[in-house]
């Protein structure tokens, strides 16, 4: 021991503690959706899988990528359990999962709240405070 001790604000109260936990437990996975969505092909394939199930073929059809390309963002998105695969005979069927979207979507419901309030104040303001036009006179 060197005989210096620790500044009180390093000591961390077991509130604090079990806070950091729980934030990171909660964070975590909605990051780990925001990477994977950040590209854009990854995008547009949820977008397709959105509207209806496709195959790999229809994929790159619709991308206008290669089907390599195709291929590996489907394996991140199907590891991220964004997209579930069905084998039909010689193909393979991708579908939308949107569970792991959910806690992005509990995450903006809150921003949603806050500007659906902010606008109807803003609409209040404004059918309150209307300027008074001038009115034109014939001279």
């Amino acid at each position: 021991m060197s005989g210096r001790s620790a500044p009180s604000s390093c000591h961390t109260s077991p509130i604090y503690a079990l806070t950091v936990i729980f934030r990171l437990d909660y964070v975590q996975p909605m990051l780990d959706t925001f990477a994977v969505i950040a590209e854009p092909h990854r995008r547009q394939i949820l977008d397709v899988l959105r509207t209806r199930n496709a195959s790999v073929s229809e994929l790159v059809e619709i991308l206008a990528i290669s089907q390599p390309a195709v291929s590996k963002h489907l394996r991140v998105l199907r590891d991220s359990g964004m997209v579930r695969v069905e084998p039909v005979g010689q193909q393979r069927i991708y579908h939308l999962d949107s569970a792991p979207l959910r806690s992005i979507d509990d995450w903006l419901a809150n921003y949603r709240t806050h500007w659906r309030v902010t606008l109807d104040n803003l609409a209040t303001h404004l059918s309150t405070n209307r300027p008074t036009t001038p009115q034109l006179t014939a001279e």
